[in-house]
């Protein structure tokens, strides 16, 4: 039985590409870099901002111009966050059926912790989160399972009535890590391809496809 739905931010809850890509692409072009395309960041993020930006950089910068971007990203993001950024189409209404049948809802992201309190109110202003996990210091980002221990010690749901979702093979990996079953987006950032090869227990094209699994 269900009780537990764990959900990744960026490809799964947010379309967040088009906000990541543009602040991203302005940082560059401030300090001299070339830009990317849209598509190109689906494959640059997943793994928290700081490799976001490595990815993004010529492997051959010095680690005080890595910084700087890093920094100018973060200060920029922050503002221009909600630009573009929306719920997937039918997530809201998953979540609100979800907490209908008292199934918790939670997150677990790479996203910056400072972060997620604004974009959490902004975004699903109904929606009761057991708990909402993102890169915090100290703390290692997923794949490792760490995130997932944390919410399940703050829900006290066992791992077996888990469900993990997002769309990445990084997402597949914290779920098998974790030990709860993972439930692959196809709504997201990556393909299909990816996500079976990482694994994934079940796969969905809807946001509602998942009421079928709870």
């Amino acid at each position: 039985m269900v009780k537990l739905v764990i959900f990744d931010l960026d490809g799964t809850l947010l379309n967040t590409i088009d906000d990541l890509a543009d602040c991203t692409n302005y940082v560059l072009q401030k300090n001299g870099f070339p830009e990317y395309d849209t598509n190109a960041y689906k494959y640059f993020v997943g793994n928290g901002v700081d490799i976001l930006i490595q990815r993004a950089l010529p492997k051959d910068i010095t680690e005080e111009t890595y910084l700087k971007v890093l920094q100018d990203f973060r200060k920029y993001y922050a503002i221009h966050k909600e630009d573009k950024t929306a719920p997937y189409e039918g997530m809201v209404e998953t979540l609100e059926q979800l907490q209908e049948k008292g199934i918790l809802p939670a997150v677990a992201t790479n996203k910056p912790q400072e972060l997620l309190p604004d974009l959490m109110r902004f975004y699903f202003p109904k929606i009761r989160w057991a708990a909402i996990f993102g890169n915090r210091k100290e703390i290692p980002i997923k794949p490792n399972p760490q995130i997932v221990y944390d919410i399940l010690e703050v829900t006290q749901i066992d791992k077996n009535n888990v469900l993990y979702v997002g769309d990445t093979a990084t997402d597949m990996e914290t779920a098998h890590n974790a030990g709860v079953t993972s439930v692959g987006a196809l709504w997201g950032f990556r393909t299909e391809k990816e996500l079976k090869q990482a694994n994934a227990e079940y796969l969905i094209a809807h946001p509602l496809e998942l009421l079928n699994l709870v």
